[in-house]
């Protein structure tokens, strides 16, 4: 009978081990939904492309601007540099206007301390709250690599998003159905963006390749559109070794020589 308590007593213990280290193991862990700090650098504010990706709800993490960030932003907005200080002024606004975008949660970083250089104060601070710096510096995000320190470029989403195709490249496509204005003809792209083709009406429907030019690029809400014209014809090179016509004086000079 003692046997058996102790046995039981022994798996209740055990079960109560593994369900406190279950748990905490569950309170330490990281959870999936946890949102990185993101410190945004002067470079991101002077930009300010930022704002944009704010507004349409991209920027789901926690963003952090330095209070040092701030103070540099004052500094060259109190230059005598007049460039500087026009960029510095609508970094300024960059800042507080993402302050007011409610689909994006930013807040001034109150980072007072010790006066040293403001990506070193970057650096520090990411590498400090495991956080990820927002940056246009393409040398600071290289020095940040050497840290082991994350870092987002907007330059690189930009490149990213960007059309494949750019006016003046070409291309040869299948024109499927006439267009909404006369003489047009519409096109698809392999990923399904359209392309409105000037002159082009006569090929449609024929499963005809013909070479376009693109001209314009449209990016709406609603999607993007190409819109692009015929390339013309590639001419034929001239033979070099084609006979100079003779004309009657050189006749009359050669029958002259013989």
């Amino acid at each position: 009978m003692e046997l058996f308590i102790i046995i039981l007593l022994s798996a209740i213990f055990a079960e109560t081990s593994a369900l406190t280290v279950r748990e905490f193991a569950r309170k330490c862990a990281p959870t999936k939904n946890a949102r990185r700090k993101l410190f945004v650098d002067t470079s991101t504010l002077m930009d300010g492309r930022i704002l944009s990706v704010a507004k349409a709800g991209f920027l789901g993490d926690e963003v952090l601007i330095p209070r040092s960030v701030i103070r540099e932003l004052q500094l060259l907005a109190d230059g005598s540099d007049s460039e500087k200080r026009a960029r510095a002024r609508f970094g300024l606004d960059v800042a507080n206007e993402l302050e007011r975008v409610e689909l994006a949660s930013v807040e001034i970083f109150q980072d007072e301390g010790e006066r040293v250089k403001v990506d070193e104060r970057l650096l520090a601070l990411a590498k400090e709250y495991h956080g990820v710096i927002l940056t246009n510096d393409f040398n600071l995000a290289k020095v940040a690599a050497t840290e082991k320190i994350d870092a987002i470029n907007i330059n690189e989403l930009a490149q990213g998003l960007r059309s494949e195709y750019l006016p003046g490249d070409k291309l040869s496509v299948k024109i499927v159905s006439a267009g909404a204005n006369p003489r047009q003809g519409v096109a698809h792209l392999a990923d399904g963006t359209m392309v409105v083709v000037d002159d082009a009406e006569r090929y449609a429907g024929k499963n005809q390749m013909v070479e376009i030019e693109f001209v314009r690029y449209l990016q709406t809400a609603a999607g993007k559109m190409m819109f692009a014209k015929l390339a013309e014809p590639k001419r034929a090179k001239k033979e070099h070794n084609t006979p100079k016509k003779t004309t009657g004086r050189n006749r009359r000079n050669s029958v002259k020589g013989k």
